[in-house]
């Protein structure tokens, strides 16, 4: 079974790219190495948003919250479990 974690921030104003940074330098390598841990991606949408989505095999571990001055909204959390996946296929 795969489960699906996402963590979303909105940034506090302008932050958005330091909101990203602090992801990367210490959210993504908290987790990395993690048993079970299958994949993790890190996006970003307007609106200074920041989403690291990470797949397990079994129970996810929690994303920590960046530091408060970072963030305009607390941090949302969701997991989802994996029901179908389907590969694109070669285009022609």
């Amino acid at each position: 079974m795969t489960v699906a974690a996402m963590w979303e921030a909105r940034a506090a104003v302008g932050r958005g790219a330091e909101l990203a940074a602090w992801v990367r330098e210490s959210a993504l390598p908290a987790v990395r190495g993690a048993a079970g841990l299958e994949r993790a991606e890190l996006l970003s949408a307007p609106g200074e948003r920041v989403l690291l989505i990470t797949w397990w095999s079994g129970e996810p571990v929690p994303v920590a919250d960046p530091p408060a001055e970072l963030l305009g909204r607390p941090v949302h959390r969701w997991s989802f479990t994996s029901e179908h996946v389907e590969r694109a296929l070669p285009v022609e």
